[in-house]
This record gives C-alpha cells, sequence and structure tokens, in this order.
C-alpha cells in the first residue's frame, strides 16, 4: 500500500468511505482516494485520508458504497443514437403492432414529409421472411417511410420512399445499400441490406440529405448525439469509444465540446469503406494529428469483412439452415482483405474490423496473421469487433495473433439472440456453442473489451455485465449458452482495464491508479456482491471525470 507523506499537499478532491474496486492487481481495495490536477496522487484506508484534506478540499463521503473506475465503452454509437423524431418500434414483437405504431404516429403527424422509424425486430415479420414495401403501404400511404432495423444495418421502404429516393429494377445499387429485389418480377421489394456499410457512410449521408431525408441532416444527428452523450455520463461511461465516423461528423463533436455536452471522452475512429483512397488516409493521419487530446482523440480505422446473421448476409463456414448453399458473402475476397490489412497495418493504422459469422471472422484472423508474417509483430491491436460466431479453432488465435474481441454481451441474450430468435434459428442448435465464447476467449488469453453498441442495444452497462455474468433473459428465464458466461469481475474488467488497453489507453485509464486520469463512478448497488439479478437497475450515483463531478444521480 502507497506511503502518505508525512505533510501531503492538500489534495482537490477526497473520495472516503468506499469500497474501492481499483481493478489493479498491485493494490486491488481501497478506502478513500485523492485527486489533483485531474489526476489520482493517493489511494489508501479512510484512516489517511485527513492528511490530504484541506480548506479548499472537495470531499465525497460514499457511505460504503462501491467504487469503480469509469466504464469506456468500447464500441457506442453515440453519433448515430437514438432518434426522438422517429417511430419507436423497439419491442414491437409483431407486423400488425408496427403497423400500429406507425399508423399513430402519422395521425399525430398528418403533414410529415417523411415517416421516419427505428428499431425494428426481423423477427417481427411472419415466416421468417425479411419485409416488403407491401407490407407499410397500409400504414403510410403516399408518404415516402424509412423504417430502420434495431441493428440499423437494413432500412425497409414504402412504394412511395422507392420512388422519391429513385429506387428501379435498374437502380438497386444505391450510395446508401443494396435494394434487394423479387426473384420472380425484378422489381425492388423494399428492402435495402448493407445501409450500415453504404447509408452511414460520407457518401450515403449526403445522398441521402440531398433526396430530402430528415433523418440524415446535421441538426437531426447532432440532437442524436447531444442526447447520446447526455445517457453515457448518466450511466458512468467515462469514455466512450465512438465506431464509425466520416471527416465531416468531427465538427459535431466539437460542437458538442463547446457546447458543454462532451462531458465523457471519446475516441472516433473513421470509417474506411471499400475504394477509400491514399488521399484520404493521408486526411485520416491529419485527422488524428489534430484530434489528439485526452477529451477527443480519432485515429482507429473502422472496416466491415461481413454483415449479420439475422437477414443472412453474415459470412459462415456452412450454409445457413434451410437456406441450401447459401453462406453469406465478405465484402472483400479473402486475398485482398489481407492486402489491404497489411498496408494499413504497414502505415500504423488500428483497424476495428465488424465481423460477426464464423467465416468472417476467419478472415479478419488470416489478414492479422498474414500483416504480421510482412510486416513483423507490431502492438496494433486490431480489433474483430462483435465476434458472435466463432469457431472454437480460432479461439486461440485471438491472443497468439494479439487481436482483441471487443464483444457486446447484451446481443447474446436469449430473448435477442436464442431459440425462436432470427439469430438462433438462422444459425442452427448445432452451432449454438459458437455464440459469443467469452468465457472461452479469456480462458484462451485473450483481451474481451465489452461494450453496449448503442443503440442496438441498452447503452446501460449494468445491462451488458449481468448479461455476460447470467446469459439469462433481462426479466429473468433460462440462460441460453451458460457454458460462456464469466464472472462479474472478469466482466467488470471488460468494461474498464479491457477497454482501456484495447484503445491503447491502458497507462492512463481503466483502472484507479496513482498518476492516472480520475475517472470513476460511484455505485448505488456492490455489483461485485449482490445477486446477478440485482445488478440492473444500479445506478451510478455519482460520476467523475478528470477529478470533477460530471454527473450526480
Amino acid at each position: 500500500m502507497p506511503r502518505t507523506p508525512a505533510s501531503p499537499t492538500p489534495a482537490d478532491l477526497v473520495l472516503r468511505g468506499a469500497r474501492i474496486h481499483t481493478v489493479d492487481p498491485d493494490l486491488p481495495q481501497a478506502e478513500a482516494l485523492a485527486v489533483r490536477g485531474g489526476r489520482l496522487v493517493w489511494l489508501g484506508p479512510d484512516a489517511e485520508a485527513d492528511a490530504w484534506t484541506g480548506p479548499g478540499t472537495e470531499v465525497i463521503e460514499a457511505g460504503g458504497r462501491l467504487v469503480l473506475p469509469g466504464f469506456i465503452d468500447a464500441h457506442n454509437h453515440v453519433r448515430l443514437g437514438s432518434d426522438a423524431a422517429c417511430v419507436q418500434l423497439a419491442g414491437v414483437g409483431t407486423l400488425d403492432g408496427i403497423r400500429e405504431r406507425i399508423r399513430a404516429w402519422h395521425s399525430a403527424h398528418p403533414d410529415a414529409a417523411w415517416i421516419e422509424a427505428e428499431a425494428f425486430d426481423y423477427s417481427a415479420i411472419p415466416g421468417g421472411r425479411m419485409p416488403c414495401a407491401a407490407d407499410l403501404d397500409p400504414a403510410t400511404g403516399d408518404t415516402p417511410a424509412i423504417v430502420l432495423s434495431y441493428d440499423v444495418h437494413t432500412a425497409w421502404l414504402n412504394t412511395a420512399a422507392l420512388r422519391r429516393l429513385g429506387v428501379t429494377r435498374d437502380r438497386t445499387d444505391l450510395p446508401f445499400g443494396r435494394a434487394a429485389t423479387d426473384p420472380d418480377t425484378g422489381e425492388p421489394t423494399g428492402f435495402v441490406t448493407d445501409f450500415a456499410v453504404r447509408g452511414l457512410s460520407r457518401d450515403g449521408h449526403r445522398a441521402l440529405r440531398e433526396l430530402g431525408v430528415p433523418w440524415a441532416s446535421p441538426e437531426r444527428q447532432y440532437q442524436r448525439l447531444a442526447r447520446s452523450l447526455d445517457d453515457a455520463i448518466r450511466y458512468g461511461l467515462t469514455t466512450v469509444v465512438e465506431p464509425q465516423n466520416s471527416l465531416d461528423d468531427l465538427e459535431l463533436f466539437e460542437r458538442a465540446r463547446a457546447e458543454g455536452r462532451l462531458r465523457s471522452r471519446i475516441v472516433a475512429a473513421l470509417f474506411h469503406p471499400r475504394g477509400t483512397t491514399d488521399a484520404e488516409l493521408d486526411e485520416f493521419e491529419a485527422a488524428a494529428r489534430r484530434f489528439d487530446g485526452d477529451r477527443l482523440r480519432v485515429g482507429p480505422l473502422k472496416l466491415y469483412i461481413d454483415d449479420v446473421v439475422e437477414p443472412r448476409t453474415a459470412a459462415l463456414l456452412q450454409p445457413y439452415t434451410g437456406c441450401g448453399h447459401h453462406r453469406g458473402e465478405t465484402f472483400y475476397p479473402p486475398e485482398e482483405f489481407a492486402e489491404l490489412l497489411a498496408k494499413l497495418d504497414a502505415r500504423g493504422f488500428q483497424c476495428f474490423v465488424h465481423a460477426t459469422g464464423d467465416r468472417g471472422i476467419r478472415t479478419v484472423l488470416d489478414a492479422a496473421a498474414y500483416a504480421r508474417t510482412l510486416n513483423g509483430p507490431r502492438d496494433s491491436r486490431h480489433q474483430v469487433v462483435h465476434v458472435e460466431c466463432l469457431d472454437p479453432a480460432d479461439v486461440p488465435r485471438f491472443a497468439e495473433l494479439g487481436v482483441v474481441a471487443c464483444m457486446q454481451p447484451r446481443h447474446c441474450a436469449p430473448e435477442i439472440a436464442g431459440p425462436g430468435q432470427d439469430w438462433a434459428e438462422n444459425v442452427g442448435p448445432e452451432r449454438w456453442h459458437k455464440a459469443w465464447p467469452m468465457r472461452s476467449l479469456h480462458r484462451a488469453g485473450a483481451v474481451l473489451a465489452f461494450s453496449s453498441d448503442w443503440n442496438v442495444a441498452e447503452m446501460d452497462p449494468m445491462v451488458g455485465i449481468y448479461t455476460a455474468v447470467t446469459r439469462r433473459p433481462l426479466g429473468g428465464g433460462e440462460p441460453w449458452g451458460p457454458a460462456e458466461t464469466v464472472d462479474v469481475e472478469t466482466a467488470v474488467h471488460g468494461y474498464t482495464m479491457g477497454s482501456a488497453y484495447a484503445n491503447f489507453l491502458e497507462h492512463e485509464r481503466g483502472s484507479l491508479t496513482v498518476g492516472k486520469a480520475a475517472d470513476f463512478t460511484v455505485l448505488s448497488r456492490d455489483i461485485l456482491r449482490c445477486a446477478p439479478e440485482d445488478i440492473p437497475g444500479t445506478v451510478a450515483e455519482i460520476v467523475v471525470v478528470a477529478g470533477e463531478v460530471a454527473h450526480t444521480a
């Protein structure tokens, strides 16, 4: 335990009377801490706290509550966020329910130029099929409508929107996605895939703005960002990694900082769609040099190798259940992707690669191995993001290659991905053992970086920790895949030091250690000791960033 100097200089802030779980093996527990200049200068027993307290010291009495390092959400779309101007479809489990909610919104907004909705669940569409324009038309009439899936990987258009956006049988390769067509007629169905890859790109957003879709306007983007940032600090997220941005989006973060909404620290990754040029990479490097502060840092690159399991667009090693020979596609041939990753690695970029299917994940790991062979070992910390369906043969390769598993525990909840849901049914019971193998990866020595993937799932880390520990529904019930649960300390580590390491922040954040940034949260319950079912609902009562109280419940 650190010794207290004979006459330490009074601290700016002292917290005492706490049960501090430091996530630092050299000093796992403490009762009090002291902060000066935004950094931790001491941790130790309550009996020594008075030595750090002077007339100007702010004192927080923790009352025996648990204190943890500030949570670091390694994959959180705060800029995408949830949009209050959209019809909210989360939790609506039937097509009739979707129509009813859209009709109610339309009746309340009869003069709206567009109907925009978000968070539709694939499982709400009957028969295991994907939605079509005819499903929407009865609820929308001649007002164009765009409905985004809960994972924002697909869009659903009505007939009026197909006309407004210029989608025809001869124009299905769109700036914002790929329009599905009817196999018999060749006409667009109203279902658009690859929206996350194209619609959320710089060019895709510009195209949607030019076509008059209000959702894509800069002001609507900013309002989503500001609300999400308010939620982040409320949940004790002192650092947020925003994983997919264009250079155009960086001014939104600057505005948030200027308006006092950027209370959490931000790491912003830049989107690298296929076709990104060397000149654009030069611009990315310039942006990384410009935004290199402790509050806003730009630098990693976001890429996709495959899509998602629910609409059967992730790349699997074996065909989807009941789909003949269809096993999804990768966005790049494996050899091309290996050359690309090696090129980016040689330029010093860290890459976050979206990969959900076992073939997609293997393609990324093979590319990481190729980059190491070509460039030599480097502390690159490339990430495979999501790791939803992982072949057991590839589990040890994460640690061997130094690749981080950036995972979202909530995604594997039974009511989201389990039996009866599209994810589980598309993969089939014989592959359920591959689903989100958190314990296997942890035991194999992989770094787990946990995150929410907001607004795909709840931002609250308590929900993610509960699911990682139990793999049960949020309201209780039978677990799905309990062999791959982790203990609560491991889950907390994934949301703190694991995510700090994943983003080259382990020397600054992730644990409560003398010399590090004073980012911490005081929780309403001791989640390390309470029953797992009591973890959800735990509140971040006090959140401190750089030694300043940023939120109180």
